[in-house]
């Protein structure tokens, strides 16, 4: 389990992805994919192109995130997120948070990645991730949250946090 995680708020918990969820990630990786829904064209072909961007990017984090961990996020018992993280050798990298639509706006979201921070902190490294250069909304909740802006492209901005850590006492 991931350290510091264990004491989520308002029922929500996260526990490891296992091949049983593979309904649900479906289901949520079509559900965020509304810009590709909006093509218009025969629905089964939206479908299938939906499925082969899941396909995609399942393979795109296994090879860039080798050793990445997987999570279910639950609201009293029902799944309604998943988060990827991957603990490299200098930080922890929030690689993927997502929640049904359901699920949005509500603060979920805000309270794992404080948990994460929690984990970071317990570790002793800086948590990173990366938002998408169009979705400024995300990008103020980071910015409520403490991470900073590392460096910027087209597609992507980098942000870092960075725990308060007390000094090391030799």
């Amino acid at each position: 389990m991931v350290p510091g995680v264990s004491q989520l708020p308002d029922g929500l918990s996260l526990r490891p992805e296992r091949p049983a969820d593979s309904g649900f990630m479906a289901r949520l990786y079509h559900d965020r994919r509304s810009d590709l829904r909006q093509i218009d064209g025969d629905p089964e072909f939206v479908h299938q192109l939906i499925d082969l961007q899941q396909t995609a990017q399942v393979r795109g984090y296994g090879d860039q995130f080798p050793n990445a961990m997987y999570f279910v996020v639950e609201k009293s018992g029902e799944p309604i997120g998943r988060v990827c993280l991957d603990f490299g050798p200098n930080e922890v990298r929030l690689v993927d948070i997502a929640f049904v639509a359901a699920a949005r706006g509500k603060g979920y979201g805000t309270a794992v990645v404080k948990a994460l921070q929690m984990a970071a902190t317990q570790v002793r490294a800086p948590l990173t991730l990366a938002v998408a250069a169009n979705d400024p909304a995300a990008q103020r909740v980071y910015a409520r949250l403490g991470f900073q802006l590392e460096t910027s492209g087209p597609m992507h901005h980098y942000l870092v946090w960075y725990p308060a850590l007390p000094p090391i006492t030799v």
